[in-house]
C-alpha cells in the first residue's frame, strides 16, 4: 500500500510539472485542463491518506511522535532548512511576486501562466474568474488543512476533544474561509471571510472599507455589522465561557494550519523565559498599534485628514506589509521547521492578543493539573505549541490559567498519566491550587 500511496503522489506531482513544460511549449491544454486538475489535487490527497493510514492505524492507538527529533525534517536537520527556505521562496513569489522582476519579466505575471492558470476550472466555477496568486494560495492552504487534518483524526483517534476540534477548523476553514468568500465574488459580492474580523482583519473597521461596501450593496454593509458584533460582542462573550480555545484553536485557519500541517513541528516552540518576555511585549505592541491606526483612520476620515493627514494612511499600509504579510505569512508559517507553528498567533496576532486578555483575567476557561499523578516526563511542556513550561504548573498542582495558551489539549492527550485536564469552571477556582501531600485545595 505504501508503494500505491506514493506512486499516486508522485503522478499527482509530474502532472502539475508537465503542464508546465507543456504550456512553456506553447501547446493548448485547456482542453483536458479539468481532467489534469483534478488528478492533481485527487492522486496527491489519497496518496497521503494511504501512508498516514499505513502509518497510524496499523498500531495501537496512541500517539505516535517516535524519532521526531532524529528525522532530518522534524529534528532541524538540513531537511528542515530546506522546507523553511522552500516555504519562504513560495511565500515570497505569492506575496510579492507582482514587485519581483526576472530578466525584464515580472514573477507574477510568469507564475500566473505557468502555475496559477492550472487552477482556471476550480476558480471559474468557484467566482467565474481565472485563478491568481491569492486563489492558488488559499486553494492550497485549505487543500493542507485538509490533507493534514485528516491525519490529525487519524493519530489521535483515540481522543475524541483533539478529532472534533480537528474536524471543527476543517469546516471553518472549507466553509467560511474559502468556498464562500469566493461564491461571494461569484454573484459580484466583496469576497467577505466571516471566520476573520478586527482586529486580526483589521481592515474590516478601517473607515474606507466601510465606504467601498457601501457603495457595494447592502449585504456587503451587513457583513461589516456582523463583523463588528463578533469582534466587541461575541469575542468576549465565547471567551468568557470558553477561554479562546473557541476561536484559536477550533475557527481559526492560522491556528488550523499550525495544527493541522503544523504538527509535525510543535515541538520547537521555545519555552524560555526569554521567549515569554518577548512575547508579551511584541504581541500586546501590535495590539496597541492596530487599535491606534484604526482609531486614526477614523479620526482622519471624520475629519477630512487635518489631524494625521496622509499618516495614518500610510502607518496602516506599513503595518499590513510588514505585520500582516512579512511576519503572519513569510515569517509565520515559512519557519514552521524551525520555531514552530505558532510563531505568528504567539509573538504577533493581536486577535490572540484580545483572546488573551480576557482568558487571564474573565474566562471560566482553565487547565488543572493533578502534581501527585505527575512523573515530570516533560511530555506536556516539549508538545506545547506556545512556549509554556505546562510541567512546571504540574509539579506544582497549579492550575494552568495562561494568556497565551490555545487550548489546544495536546499537552493533556500526551500525558501518560491524566495529570492534565481541559475544564470549565467558576472563575475563582481557575487559581486554585492542589497540594498533593495534603489533599489539600488552596486559593
Amino acid at each position: 500500500m505504501k508503494i500505491i500511496g506514493k506512486l499516486f503522489i508522485n503522478i499527482g506531482i509530474s502532472i502539475f510539472f508537465i503542464n508546465i513544460i507543456l504550456k512553456y511549449f506553447e501547446f493548448d491544454i485547456s482542453c483536458y485542463l479539468t481532467f489534469s486538475l483534478s488528478l492533481m489535487l485527487i492522486l496527491p490527497f489519497f496518496g497521503s491518506v494511504i501512508l498516514f493510514s499505513e502509518r497510524y492505524l496499523k498500531q495501537p492507538a496512541g500517539i505516535d511522535n517516535n524519532n521526531i527529533y532524529s528525522n532530518t525534517l522534524t529534528g532541524r536537520g538540513i531537511g528542515a532548512y530546506i522546507l523553511t527556505i522552500l516555504l519562504t521562496l513560495i511565500y515570497i513569489l505569492i506575496y510579492f511576486g507582482d514587485k519581483i522582476e526576472l530578466a525584464g519579466y515580472n514573477i507574477n505575471l510568469i507564475l500566473t501562466k505557468y502555475v496559477y492558470n492550472q487552477l482556471n476550472p476550480l476558480s471559474n466555477l468557484l467566482q467565474n474568474h481565472n485563478a491568481d496568486n491569492w486563489f492558488f494560495y488559499s486553494t492550497f492552504y485549505t487543500y493542507a488543512i485538509l490533507l493534514y487534518g485528516i491525519r490529525m483524526i487519524m493519530k489521535y483517534r483515540h481522543n475524541n476533544y483533539q478529532i472534533i476540534r480537528t474536524i471543527s477548523v476543517m469546516f471553518f476553514q472549507l466553509g467560511f474561509a474559502y468556498i464562500i468568500p469566493n461564491i461571494l465574488k461569484l454573484f459580484k459580492q466583496p469576497g467577505f471571510y466571516f471566520s476573520y474580523f478586527w482586529p486580526l482583519k483589521p481592515e474590516y473597521l478601517y473607515p474606507y472599507t466601510w465606504m467601498q461596501f457601501s457603495n457595494q450593496s447592502k449585504l456587503a454593509i451587513l457583513f461589516l455589522i456582523i463583523s463588528v458584533f463578533i469582534s466587541f460582542v461575541a469575542v468576549p462573550v465565547l471567551t468568557y465561557f470558553f477561554g479562546k480555545r473557541w476561536y484559536c484553536s477550533w475557527v481559526c485557519g492560522c491556528g488550523g494550519l499550525a495544527n493541522t500541517a503544523g504538527d509535525f513541528f510543535r515541538q520547537h516552540s521555545s519555552k524560555t523565559l526569554l521567549s515569554w518576555k518577548i512575547e508579551r511585549i511584541l504581541v500586546y505592541s501590535i495590539l496597541a498599534l492596530i487599535t491606534f491606526i484604526t482609531i486614526a483612520l477614523w479620526i482622519n476620515s471624520l475629519t477630512s485628514g487635518k489631524i494625521f493627514g496622509k499618516y495614518s494612511q500610510l502607518l496602516a499600509q506599513w503595518y499590513g506589509f510588514y505585520i500582516g504579510a512579512i511576519w503572519s505569512g513569510v515569517i509565520g508559517v515559512g519557519f514552521y521547521p524551525l520555531l514552530g507553528t505558532r510563531i505568528w498567533c504567539r509573538f504577533g496576532c493581536p486577535q490572540a492578543a484580545i483572546l488573551g486578555i480576557i482568558q487571564r483575567f474573565f474566562s471560566r476557561f482553565r487547565i488543572t493539573t493533578n502534581g501527585g499523578q505527575c512523573i515530570s516526563c516533560g511530555n506536556c511542556s516539549v508538545y506545547c505549541e506556545m512556549g509554556i513550561d505546562v510541567r512546571s504548573y504540574a509539579q506544582k498542582g497549579q492550575n494552568i490559567v495562561r494568556a497565551s495558551c490555545v487550548g489546544c489539549g495536546i499537552c493533556a492527550a500526551v500525558c501518560p498519566r491524566g495529570v492534565l485536564k481541559l475544564e470549565n469552571g467558576k472563575w475563582e477556582l481557575a487559581y486554585s491550587t492542589y497540594d498533593a501531600r495534603t489533599g489539600h485545595t488552596y486559593f
